[in-house]
């Protein structure tokens, strides 16, 4: 059906663009201009679900690039899950970040405001992109218009992390249009197709793995599949509502949602099995997650250690689509709304202990759930989620990812693997939670996964390699010249740790943070207690049972 909805839902947060700017020296209607368009585009998105899980596909052709392929735009049931999860949790994030920049003064609001709403324009141009090519051109646009958040702190180490996502995701693009190109030659299109093109069933499987070898690491950049990962720890110097939103929704899942594609609509599970290019990416994805996992461990900065953790979530989502199995599959597209509202929460927890505390490393949060009961009950609800424990919504995903793995003849590898890493989730969450409730400032013990010699602060770097080596004994940055990841800043005075006479009790009420932070830290952190008890309430796993039924000669 041609419709108009699919490109006003991109438009509308574009065009929103110029009025942002001009609107600098008018903070509380720039704001509202944010948030008005960020209802607007989820309501434009949210009108189509009852129609697209009634069967119908709404779509818009802007143009042709070439001869066959056409600039155009389709809301599918994939599509949809992506594009209804980012404008959903552009709201969120927007209400979060006139508490989080507000609260810090943040300089440059305006430009970070206006980039949000080109990232969000860019990302539902992925979600909606009917073929290869208007897919890449929106994957790239989206890197171009997340680079000034990535960069917006303007010191050396934000410049330095910026630089290497460019390169990173820049290169990544170069593949994906490689691929896309050799597909186009193989098949005669690059449409996307559920069960993908008959076109490449039948060409030279030779041209064709290496076709699906360019797509698959051109995406697997964004979605940070090792080794192509570093990129991700470093651009955490970006301020936490840009680490929530861009690195736990928008960025990284166009990584994982470009796969999906190439597996679903490009390629099929049918090819996929006679090329037998999928458990090469199952065997990826599983490396990736256990080792991601364990590199966790030794990250003493949260915003890193919750990196470390968003590489090995992102690899669910594509181990369940290299298995290439119904309920595996289900399991890694229901990942994608699951990781997203737990690792949502978790990153808006950071940036509220940041803004309130000025602390950034777990070794300096003993007793902090007296200064933050809510944040840190919020963070403890999504911590268990991602460790999958049931009723949070990561318990549900992984279930059909480990059911999906077990129905499969050498499956059991790969459920031992998500049961491992799991294990690892706990390892490396519950001594934040822990120690933040359990503990205090003057009587905590010493964690060996931080503090001891095989995994801590001294003769073993906590940060995996991250941190200041200082030549001269005794040169350390003082700790009240540090930046929101622990790093030498001289012209911000912050400090880490508990006041002297221990964190204040600001008791169950909010007193420990604006609204506009503590708000969207609940909402989120509901959003996934939703999804794990109630999923098809919730709506996504209703789309994604709508993407695994459509696919045909897919094993359920």
């Amino acid at each position: 059906m041609t419709e108009l909805r699919p490109i006003l839902a991109i438009l509308v947060s574009a065009a929103a663009i110029p009025v942002i700017l001009s609107l600098k020296g008018r903070p509380n209607l720039r704001e509202g201009v944010t948030l008005t368009v960020a209802f607007a585009k989820f309501g434009i998105i949210a009108s189509m679900v009852p129609g697209v899980l009634g069967g119908t596909e709404y779509g818009f052709v802007v143009g042709q690039f070439a001869t066959g392929i056409e600039l155009a735009f389709r809301v599918d049931p994939l599509g949809l899950l992506f594009g209804l999860l980012a404008s959903l949790l552009w709201i969120v994030t927007s209400f979060y970040s006139i508490g989080y920049m507000r609260g810090l003064d943040e300089h440059a609001q305006t430009r970070y405001f206006a980039a949000f709403a080109a990232s969000l324009a860019s990302a539902v141009g992925v979600a909606f992109a009917s073929n290869l090519l208007t897919l890449f051109v929106c994957y790239e646009l989206l890197t171009v218009s997340t680079y000034p958040l990535v960069t917006h702190d303007e010191t050396d180490e934000a410049r330095a992390a910026g630089r290497k996502y460019l390169a990173y995701t820049f290169g990544g693009g170069v593949a994906v249009l490689g691929g896309t190109v050799l597909v186009f030659v193989l098949a005669g299109t690059t449409a996307f197709t559920p069960g993908g093109l008959e076109g490449l069933a039948t060409a030279d499987p030779t041209l064709a793995r290496a076709a699906f070898a360019l797509l698959a690491a051109g995406f697997g950049v964004k979605a940070a599949l090792m080794p192509m990962h570093s990129w991700l720890p470093d651009a955490m110097v970006a301020p936490t509502p840009v680490s929530g939103l861009l690195h736990a929704v928008a960025v990284v899942k166009s990584g994982v949602f470009g796969i999906a594609r190439v597996v679903l609509d490009v390629y099929g599970t049918g090819t996929m099995e006679q090329l037998g290019v999928g458990l090469p990416l199952a065997a990826i994805a599983a490396f990736t997650l256990l080792t991601a996992s364990v590199i966790a461990l030794r990250q003493d900065n949260l915003k890193r250690r919750l990196a470390y953790s968003t590489i090995s979530q992102l690899s669910y989502i594509v181990l369940g689509l290299g298995l290439l199995h119904g309920q595996a599959l289900t399991g890694g597209l229901l990942h994608i709304p699951a990781h997203a509202f737990m690792k949502l929460t978790l990153f808006f927890c950071a940036g509220a202990i940041h803004v309130e505390t000025h602390t950034d490393d777990i070794s300096d949060m003993a007793g902090i759930g007296k200064r933050m009961p809510l944040t840190m009950a919020a963070f403890a609800v999504a911590a268990a989620g991602m460790a999958g424990i049931p009723l949070v919504a990561g318990f549900v995903s992984k279930w059909y990812l480990v059911i999906g793995a077990l129905s499969l003849d050498g499956g059991l590898v790969f459920a031992a693997a998500l049961l491992v890493s799991g294990v690892l989730n706990i390892a490396y969450f519950w001594p934040i939670v822990y120690q933040a409730y359990f503990e205090s400032p003057e009587g905590h013990d010493e964690k060996p996964l931080l503090e001891g010699p095989f995994g801590g602060r001294s003769e073993v770097r906590a940060d995996g390699g991250d941190a200041d080596d200082h030549a001269v004994e005794g040169d350390v940055p003082d700790p009240q010249h540090v930046d929101h990841l622990g790093k030498h800043r001289e012209e911000h005075e912050h400090h880490g740790g508990p006041p002297e006479g221990g964190w204040d009790d600001r008791g169950w009420r909010g007193g420990e943070s604006t609204w506009f932070m503590l708000g969207p830290i609940l909402t989120a952190a509901t959003l996934s207690l939703l999804l794990g008890t109630m999923p098809y309430t919730a709506v996504f796993l209703r789309i994604v049972d709508t993407i695994v039924g459509n696919l045909p000669g897919v094993t359920a």
